[in-house]
């Protein structure tokens, strides 16, 4: 059964960094797109960056210029950099991938379970 498991997350101050991680497993043939969504207390998921198979990226427009988004493709794992971190920035943060199985090479969408991050003084 694929899995996505997020890492990563914790309290920071406001304009310091954390990296986020996000490791895919079990039975996977192929990743394509993966990306980053976030969501607040009372607030719907949205989407912070996603990151194709041929690297070409795509983020909030609170969020550039101030978090990267890349992908090891060796290791099925995708990351989030972010600096600069700013309180409204305060979520839950949830990986999600299109992933080919490898026993029947269907196409799944799936969800990590949430990491969170805290931006306090």
């Amino acid at each position: 059964q694929v899995q996505l498991v997020e890492s990563g997350g914790g309290l920071v101050q406001p304009g310091g960094s954390l990296r986020l991680s996000c490791a895919a497993s079990g039975g996977i043939f192929s990743i394509g797109t993966q990306g980053w969504y976030r969501q607040g207390p009372g607030k719907e998921r949205e989407l912070v960056a996603v990151i194709k198979r041929d690297d070409s990226t795509n983020y909030a427009d609170s969020v550039k210029g101030r978090f990267t988004i890349s992908r090891d493709n060796a290791k099925n794992t995708v990351y989030l950099q972010m600096n600069s971190l700013k309180p409204e920035d305060t979520s839950f943060y949830y990986c999600n991938a299109r992933v080919l199985t490898l026993s029947d090479f269907r196409s799944l969408e799936v969800w990590g379970q949430g990491t969170l991050v805290t931006v306090s003084s």
